[in-house]
């Protein structure tokens, strides 16, 4: 079982003994700016002076100033920027500012993972992954609660990265959830993995799939979306509320049998050998490449991707049924 830290084993005067350097106001760094600033951090935004982030940092009285300056400013860089913008990022304004005993705190570990930033060896990496959206990072942090964090030290220069980490942790309120400890390399592949074989392309394959099929049969698109899209929210929140078993104490004896007897006809040993081709692909940096270089070419797959997404037939029933639910609406800030 892994270590879990709490408040207690952190020192919150570490980080703030420090000048932090936010790089990023979207999702993640907003949150964390936001919070590290409540718990006393000295915070600096660094944002370019085009970013159409700079108004609202600075209407929610943050310091903004350039990459350059937020780290030529600081000795605690934290990198929240989207990972395909780190490399430039790190080149231009993180390296050439980096002195002996700084620190750096990375929200994902895929960059330092796959080698594409390596920091000097002079300097304290850690990573703090939060486990959910920034605004429920910001929500829980506000009422006094917490999310669980994964946290990790990928490189302990001083002798003091890991005093570091934990404190920022707890800056951000991680603590309070709880600070699982992991590696750099474990959270850079199981994240990839779920995103890519579990949450993105699995829940989300296996809903249109099904929704194909009930249409193709004759059913029609608003009961087939209810089912197979809508239907998968009720399932996850109770399985996040009180764990698989749990879960289907809280469904009728029907659907309970129905879907335990249709379900390893779905998950055969042919799925499992597929998942584990996934994760190989994740663990010897295919993934990794493929990502890198798509995004260098101005990202033509993902565009390519996101376009048939958009241009399937069950977002346009889906426009239409939660047309029907006007509390569904998106929360502010969450942009991914």
């Amino acid at each position: 079982m892994a270590t879990v830290y709490h408040d207690d084993d952190a020192d919150l005067k570490i980080v703030q003994g420090r000048h932090a350097a936010v790089l990023g106001f979207g999702n993640q760094g907003r949150a964390q700016a936001l919070s590290l600033r409540d718990s006393g951090v000295d915070v600096r935004v660094g944002l370019p002076l085009d970013s159409l982030r700079r108004p609202s940092a600075e209407a929610e009285g943050l310091r903004v100033v350039t990459p350059c300056e937020a780290c030529e400013e600081a000795d605690l860089v934290v990198v929240l920027v989207p990972e395909q913008a780190q490399r430039g990022v790190y080149g231009e304004a993180i390296g050439p500012n980096l002195v002996d005993g700084d620190g750096m705190i990375f929200g994902h570990g895929f960059n330092l993972h796959y080698g594409f930033i390596q920091p000097p060896p002079e300097v304290d990496v850690g990573l703090v992954a939060t486990t959910v959206a920034g605004n429920v990072v910001r929500r829980e942090y506000v009422e006094g609660r917490g999310v669980p964090v994964l946290v990790a030290v990928d490189q302990d220069a001083t002798g003091r990265a890991w005093p570091l980490t934990l404190s920022y942790a707890k800056a951000i309120g991680g603590l309070r959830g709880g600070g699982i400890e992991t590696t750099v390399g474990e959270q850079t592949e199981t994240d990839l993995f779920g995103s890519r074989a579990v949450r993105g392309g699995g829940v989300t394959q296996l809903v249109i799939a099904g929704f194909q099929t009930l249409t193709s049969a004759g059913y029609s698109p608003e009961v087939a979306y209810l089912q197979c899209l809508q239907g998968v929210k009720e399932i996850v929140d109770l399985m996040y509320e009180r764990g698989i078993a749990e879960q289907r104490e809280a469904v009728s004896a029907l659907a309970q049998y129905a879907g335990q007897s249709g379900g390893m006809g779905r998950i055969d040993p042919g799925v499992a050998s597929r998942l584990a081709q996934i994760l190989d692909n994740i663990r010897d940096g295919t993934l990794a490449r493929a990502f890198i270089a798509d995004q260098d070419a101005g990202a033509p797959e993902l565009a390519a991707s996101r376009a048939r997404a958009e241009h399937h037939p069950i977002e346009d029933v889906g426009r239409e049924v939660r047309a029907l639910m006007p509390w569904v609406r998106p929360e502010p800030g969450q942009d991914f």
